[in-house]
């Protein structure tokens, strides 16, 4: 058996998104910034995919601009927002995806900005009241922090986030590229002015994602060369991608109900056996549904001679899954998350994570796996 659980990387791309993204391979080629009938007809498949995006986050289609995934989304609104909006300070937190925390770090060392890194606790949550804190001192900030964490699963009070940047008029990005797709998003609402998106997260094509720009916090284009994208972003747009993009999350919003009660049942279920079975486990993160991203399930196993050995061995059994400490993912840090939330780094850590692919079978044939590999007498 072939047991893939390592979604929170990439996801399968969903059949009916290849399907709708082949026509754009084959007859529908035209260049969308020519103006003859190949052209235009290409530039409709683009518009219209804007508008079904836009029309699901509650937004106008002006404020979704197509990008090449999540990492370029938040340099997008980081790098951008610090250059036209003046910004010189930014808040965000020590667990947050390189993409952010490198970019910030990086405008730190060339002395556009200041940071201050949030404490977190041991399961990943931020203070609220530090935050206050920080933006009561620091006037007109940003606010970089994720919706939920990719390694840990733990979820961000965005709604009180938002109010929090609101009240101190602080410009607030959120990247969302692990919960897009996963969670309903009313952008109106969450008081958030800048949101990453990858598509590859929710059963789209990898290559292609989008930023979210609140209508009045307008940034300077980050990409020159060309008009694409309203002058935002210049070179040509990866047509068949954004066409896929917006019939992948089309496709998650009508079942996101039925998929969110199935894969939390398989992540809850795998979280029950793993305790049962194994004495001494732990899980990273929070696990709960409400305080935790239902399709992350990040596992502390005891500590064990062969633990360096856990991924590749699980790889030898058909099982993908990720590293989440030194031992595990052939890094000499580690995972930053881990190291962030002093966890101790000695026993391995690994991430599952589902999809609505994965059934209990699968489940049960890991489970089985991970007990014969920590040999455990049941």
């Amino acid at each position: 058996m072939k047991v893939y659980l390592d979604n929170a990387a990439t996801t399968k791309m969903d059949e009916a998104v290849l399907a709708a993204m082949m026509p754009l391979f084959a007859e529908d080629f035209g260049n969308p910034s020519s103006i003859h009938a190949f052209g235009r007809k290409t530039r409709s498949s683009i518009e219209n995919a804007r508008k079904t995006v836009a029309k699901l986050l509650n937004v106008s289609p002006a404020e979704i601009f197509f990008t090449s995934g999540g990492t370029e989304a938040d340099n997008m609104a980081i790098v951008q927002s610090v250059a036209t909006f003046g910004i010189q300070h930014i808040i965000s937190s020590p667990i947050e995806h390189h993409a952010v925390e490198h970019t910030i770090k990086v405008l730190e060392q060339e002395g556009k900005v200041k940071a201050s890194w949030l404490k977190v606790d041991q399961r990943g949550n931020i203070d609220l009241t530090e935050l206050e804190t920080l933006l009561q001192s620091h006037p007109k900030s940003m606010v970089a922090l994720m919706h939920a964490n990719n390694e840990i699963g733990t979820l961000l009070p965005i709604e009180k986030v938002g109010e929090l940047c609101e009240k101190y008029n602080a410009i607030f990005h959120s990247d969302t590229v692990q919960t897009m797709g996963h969670y309903p998003m009313d952008l109106q609402k969450m008081k958030v002015h800048f949101v990453a998106c990858a598509a590859h997260k929710f059963h789209g094509p990898k290559g292609v994602g989008f930023l979210y720009i609140n209508h009045a916090h307008k940034i300077s284009p980050f990409i020159h060369g060309g008009s694409q994208e309203r002058n935002m972003r210049g070179g040509t747009e990866n047509v068949a991608g954004i066409v896929g993009l917006a019939k992948a999350l089309e496709m998650c919003y009508s079942h996101m109900e039925e998929h969110q009660k199935l894969i939390f049942g398989l992540k809850d279920y795998m979280r029950s056996q793993l305790m049962e079975k194994i004495p001494g486990i732990d899980f990273n993160g929070e696990t709960s549904f409400d305080k935790s991203l239902y399709t992350v399930l990040n596992c502390r196993f005891p500590a064990h001679p062969d633990a360096e050995m856990i991924l590749f061995n699980l790889d030898i059994a058909g099982i993908a899954a990720s590293g989440g400490s030194a031992c595990s993912s052939g890094s000499n840090q580690g995972s930053h998350v881990l190291r962030g939330l002093g966890i101790e780094m000695e026993r391995p850590s690994v991430r599952f994570s589902f999809s609505k692919f994965n059934t209990k079978e699968e489940i049960d044939f890991v489970v089985k796996k991970l007990v014969e590999l920590f040999q455990v007498k049941v």
